[in-house]
């Protein structure tokens, strides 16, 4: 059987969560419309509009800098970068997996949204301003949460890093039903909720500009920017999924070498995880009304409250 080299294995995990982004994206809008009584979007529909914006015209407003037009090309890089240092296809760490961990996947993940958000401040538009407003204001609350779960997980497993995070996990069913793993892993779901745009934070199909947070503040961008920040947008989705499953709740089925057909059994295998994560997330998203503006920061506080749950469960004899 074909062995892959390390290189080749660490582009295929960028390339599997670049082109597979888009088909959860896709799966995710088919479930909610049936869960809605509707047909609902072909599950390809995100790559047809990406090709759209691909072909339409750029277009910048009056006043607005270069580094409008450098934000989609920057925050999509961030987006592709922290794959680099996760688990997405393989158990052992590929020869960039050591060069950051947990903490620094989330800070850039946090460094594109700061990127997209500041760029759309500088558009003069009102609806992009408060979107741009909005999400700062709550990525100040939701992203210590973050790091939070991340400290608390660190002390489960007495290190940060991804790989050894997923190896920890995978040494027992036990670790899983641990109640401080439990209570780490429920207020990390609760943050994807949020930074993915999901009810109940966001409609994130509605068209009302005043609850959007996410999408609005992509108003004022067009043509191949549009296409990157939807397709990154996305691709942040995927991160987080991926993220979730293979790190805290089911690092199962990575390859353990780099075997070919090891490395095509675990693309085959995120994505049935990652769908069905989707699933659970679209029956959340069509299950619960979205919550008041000013609500927001109560469900961000419950997430941290499970976190530091966490902590004292560990120190308590629950961990």
């Amino acid at each position: 059987m074909i062995t892959l080299p390390l290189p080749l294995i660490q582009a295929l995990q960028v390339l599997t969560i670049m082109v597979g982004a888009p088909a959860i994206s896709g799966v995710i809008a088919q479930v909610e419309g049936r869960l809605q009584g509707r047909r609902g979007p072909r599950i390809l529909q995100p790559y047809y509009d990406l090709a759209k914006y691909f072909h339409k015209e750029s277009l910048a407003p009056e006043g607005a800098s270069a580094f409008f037009l450098a934000a989609p090309l920057i925050s999509f890089a961030c987006y592709l970068a922290v794959p680099l240092l996760i688990p997405v296809l393989t158990t052992f760490p590929l020869p960039l997996g050591n060069m950051g961990d947990i903490l620094g996947g989330g800070i850039v993940l946090g460094l594109a949204s700061f990127i997209v958000a500041i760029a759309s401040a500088e558009t003069g538009d009102a609806y992009a301003q408060l979107g741009s407003s909005r999400s700062r204001t709550f990525g100040a609350i939701t992203e210590p949460v973050v790091l939070l779960v991340v400290f608390s997980v660190g002390l489960l497993t007495a290190t940060d890093l991804p790989y050894a995070l997923a190896g920890t996990v995978m040494s027992g069913p036990e670790q899983i039903v641990r109640p401080a793993h439990l209570l780490a892993a429920a207020a990390l779901f609760m943050v994807i909720l949020f930074e993915t745009a999901r009810i109940p934070v966001e409609t994130h199909s509605g068209t009302l500009e005043l609850g959007m947070i996410e999408h609005a503040r992509t108003f004022e961008h067009s043509g191949p920017y549009m296409a990157l920040l939807t397709w990154g947008s996305s691709a942040k989705q995927f991160v987080f999924y991926t993220l979730f499953i293979n790190v805290f709740a089911a690092p199962w089925g990575l390859a353990t070498s780099g075997r070919l057909d090891a490395v095509a059994l675990a693309m085959v295998s995120l994505f049935v995880k990652a769908l069905a994560l989707g699933i659970i997330v679209a029956v959340i998203d069509n299950t619960f009304a979205k919550l008041r503006l000013f609500k927001i920061t109560e469900f961000v506080s419950a997430a941290f409250l499970l976190a530091v749950l966490a902590i004292f469960t560990l120190y308590l004899g629950g961990g």
